[in-house]
Order: C-alpha cells, then structure tokens, then sequence
C-alpha cells in the first residue's frame, strides 16, 4: 500500500517537474531548501544521503535556472548556503499543493484516529537512532509557503 500510495502522491508532481525538464531529486532539494533558508550543502547532503556529485549537479540545474541563489557563510568562507529565490519560493508552493491536496483528501476520508495512527506509522519506520534528527529539523522548519 506504501508503494502505490507513494506512486500516486508523487505522480501529479511529477508530471509537473517533467513539464520543466526536472526530476525528483529537484524537489527534494527544493523542498528541503525551502524549509531552511540559508542551510549548508553539507547538511543537505546529510539529510538527502545522496553524493556531493548527484547533489551538485541537481543545485548547479536549480542555480541556473534562478531557483536557487547560493551564498558563504557567514563565519566559515568555505560553507556554501543555499536558499531559494523567489522562483524557487513559487515552484516549491506550487509542487507542494499539489501533494497536499492529495494528503489532505486521504486524511479527511481517514479521519483523526487514522490519521494519528498514520503518523504514529510513519514515526516507527524512522531508526530510533534518527527520530530526534528528525523532529528537531520539523520543529525548526518554515512552513510552506513562508519565507524567512
């Protein structure tokens, strides 16, 4: 159920991204930019668990297509920060109502218990080791849709 769930909700944003000549690696990167303005390429790099070549070739694409504005660190001249432009700001909005309208059917249709249920799920399927990782980077995000 995970897989044709996961195949459905990544289909409408897909063909959104394929109209654009980009691909989910794209997204992810967009994503997690999105929800943390200024964040190094190493952290990304952890959180994607991709290669510093896959990572930077996708970040190369998205900066010349002006999604993606990069920028040193403040303390540390080597730390690349990325952030989204505000392209990036609009594209990322855009990919996220489309995956969030599908959710938010699913959820109305489940209702509340199944939907904590869910959650407690998804929560089990992450390595205790990570889970604090993990909450710390949601508790720290920018919602959709804000900009910081």
């Amino acid at each position: 159920m995970l897989f044709f769930a996961y195949s459905r909700l990544t289909k409408a944003v897909d063909q959104n991204l394929g109209e654009r000549g980009m691909g989910r690696a794209h997204h992810r990167a967009l994503y997690f930019i999105g929800r943390h303005p200024d964040i190094s390429v190493s952290e990304l790099l952890s959180i994607l668990g991709v290669t510093k070549q896959s990572l930077g070739r996708v970040l190369t694409e998205l900066e010349e297509r002006s999604l993606v504005e990069t920028r040193v660190g403040d303390r540390d001249r080597r730390q690349r920060l990325l952030r989204l432009t505000d392209s990036g700001y609009d594209l990322d909005g855009e990919l996220f109502n489309h995956a969030r309208d599908i959710i938010a059917r699913a959820y109305s249709a489940a209702g509340q218990q199944a939907v904590t249920g869910f959650w407690a799920v998804l929560e089990g399927l992450i390595p205790p080791a990570e889970r604090d990782r993990v909450h710390g980077w949601r508790e720290n995000s920018v919602p959709p849709g804000q900009r910081r």
